[in-house]
């Protein structure tokens, strides 16, 4: 298990990049999934990990896992790989802008949020 300084820290950076609230995730994943034949239920919306970051944001630092901890640690990795945290918002231009946006939000970090 990770140490306690660890966690913190880990902690603390999920949330700074995850900056949805577990109501706006749980929207967005259905929205995202909804199409005009069919829609899934509330529950099942959305990618694994956006699933997985949805139930993460839903516990207590205690009631974490090595399996939550996992994926806290890619969506760390992957939103600060593709954003500048300290210069957003940015405003979005082209259509790629609009699906890195997209992309994003799967894990919970809207780029148009402050």
């Amino acid at each position: 298990m990770t140490d306690a300084l660890e966690l913190d820290a880990l902690w603390e950076d999920f949330h700074r990049v995850v900056n949805m609230t577990s109501q706006e995730l749980a929207a967005w994943l259905r929205v995202r999934d909804a199409d005009e034949n069919a829609e899934p239920l509330p529950d099942q919306a959305g990618s694994a990990t956006g699933q997985h970051v949805l139930a993460i944001l839903q516990k207590r630092r205690t009631d974490l896992t090595e399996d939550d901890l996992r994926v806290m640690r890619k969506v760390v990795e992957t939103v600060t790989d593709q954003v500048d945290l300290e210069n957003e918002p940015e405003p979005e231009v082209t259509a790629e802008d609009t699906r890195r946006r997209h992309r994003l939000m799967t894990v919970g970090h809207d780029t148009l949020k402050g």
